[in-house]
């Protein structure tokens, strides 16, 4: 039977992707997607590949594409390692007359194709994941990050918790935990967080977990139940989230002060655990579930993924990354000429000129799905980064707060001293935004 499912899942993927390369090279927008479908962070993999990918069908299907211009969608499985995320990029980035723009879904692969991305004239496009000081556009002209970064996330986690503490001030000498994927992903934000624990007089340890064996974490849970921390944030991903929350649901932990990352916060992260997971939390900049116009845009449309993800947490997120695509190509041909396909030079130019604003949104059938996102040439974070908290109920994702911002003062300097390192290292001229 499982081998009938992965079969019949193979073979709609496979029915999508011709669905949507019928298109003739010339004609079309080129989107190679990176994706790992297998392995253990399938769990997180498959429903925002799905998301992403139905985007594109659906904009062929019922628009016709931008303009007359259609989506050409090509997936290369990569299993979430760097060395084979940079083999499908080599092998798919000329293709169909070239890549638009690449989401490679993970921080490692991310890094490793900032400067091939650039050399390519391929805008990236690490929608809240990959190299946090990227959001300097001065340094990093074709990398985005909007509509927040690793480290105002964090910024705002933390202010959260100050929140539900009493203030800032209740931060000091408490001390958390803070669990996280040993992968480039796992270790971005700790920078971060070293600098408010100075800033705040709080103290947190770190339990770093193995790439390989994000399921034994028993030595982890051990250790937390001995130290009791006040919170645990996690940085995890795949099985490592599920294995997380089962765990701290058997220490009884007190879940409601167990904070996912928007990556830690799906609801593969917490069905595992039954009831256990009621009333863990976790970050987000998307909305979850099918109460959208979007969704009533869908229905009845063929070649589409399985409908088992659709409303999902990452299935959205998916969505939202192919639309911020779909947005900035429909840009770049207001500048270039409407119904002409754009280079991936020009995409990036309008990356750059985006601004989604609540009435575009609502034109789009994406309003609670997406924010509102302004991005420049100097910030390609985004002008207003901020998170919501949302809480597992037992059945679904509620939004508890309203959009927390980011503390901007602490992470923009560290941006541009991170950024103007690696302009340094590498003999980069930072351009001038000011024009």
């Amino acid at each position: 039977m499982l081998t009938k499912k992965l079969v019949t899942a193979g073979v709609a993927a496979a029915i999508a992707a011709g669905a949507i390369g019928v298109v003739q090279a010339e004609e079309g927008q080129f989107i190679p997607a990176l994706t790992y479908r297998t392995g253990p962070y399938a769990p997180g993999g498959i429903p925002t590949a799905n998301g992403y990918t139905d985007y594109f069908h659906l904009i062929n299907q019922r628009d016709g594409g931008v303009n007359g211009v259609k989506f050409i969608v090509e997936e290369c499985e990569y299993g979430y390692k760097t060395d084979r995320g940079v083999e499908c990029y080599d092998r798919l980035k000329d293709k169909h007359g070239g890549a638009t723009a690449v989401s490679p879904y993970s921080t490692g692969t991310t890094y490793a194709l900032i400067d091939k991305a650039t050399a390519d004239k391929v805008p990236i496009l690490s929608m809240g994941y990959g190299r946090t000081s990227a959001a300097d556009g001065r340094v990093f002209p074709y990398v985005f990050n909007f509509p927040a970064t690793y480290w105002s996330q964090a910024t705002a986690v933390m202010q959260y918790i100050a929140n539900e503490m009493g203030g800032l001030e209740a931060l000091k000498d408490q001390r958390f935990a803070f669990i996280y994927l040993d992968h480039p992903y796992g270790k971005e934000p700790i920078p971060t967080f070293d600098i408010l624990a100075e800033k705040f007089g709080f103290t947190y340890d770190k339990y770093p977990v193995p790439f390989a064996t994000g399921t034994e974490q028993k030595s982890v849970w051990l250790q937390i139940r001995r130290t009791k921390p006040a919170y645990i944030i996690m940085w995890g991903w795949g099985v490592m989230n599920a294995t997380a929350v089962k765990e701290a649901a058997n220490i009884k932990f007190d879940m409601s002060k167990f904070i996912g990352n928007w990556w830690s916060a799906s609801e593969q992260d917490v069905l595992p655990a039954g009831d256990g997971a009621i009333g863990y939390k976790g970050a987000t900049f998307n909305g979850s579930g099918t109460d959208y116009k979007v969704f009533e845009d869908m229905k009845g449309m063929s070649g589409l993924s399985d409908d088992g993800d659709r409303g999902t947490v990452l299935y959205n997120r998916g969505m939202v990354n192919a639309a911020y695509i779909v947005e900035a190509v429909r840009l770049a041909q207001e500048k270039y000429g409407k119904g002409k396909r754009v280079t991936g030079e020009q995409v990036r130019w309008a990356f750059e000129n985006l601004d989604l604003t609540a009435e575009n949104i609502e034109a789009l059938g994406l309003t609670g799905l997406m924010p509102v996102t302004k991005v420049t040439c100097l910030n390609h974070e985004g002008t207003n980064p901020a998170i919501l908290i949302q809480q597992w109920n037992g059945k679904a994702w509620e939004i508890i707060t309203d959009w927390i911002p980011a503390m901007t003062d602490v992470v923009r300097p560290l941006i541009e001293q991170d950024a103007a390192q690696y302009a340094k290292e590498n003999n980069i001229t930072p351009r001038d935004c000011s024009a």
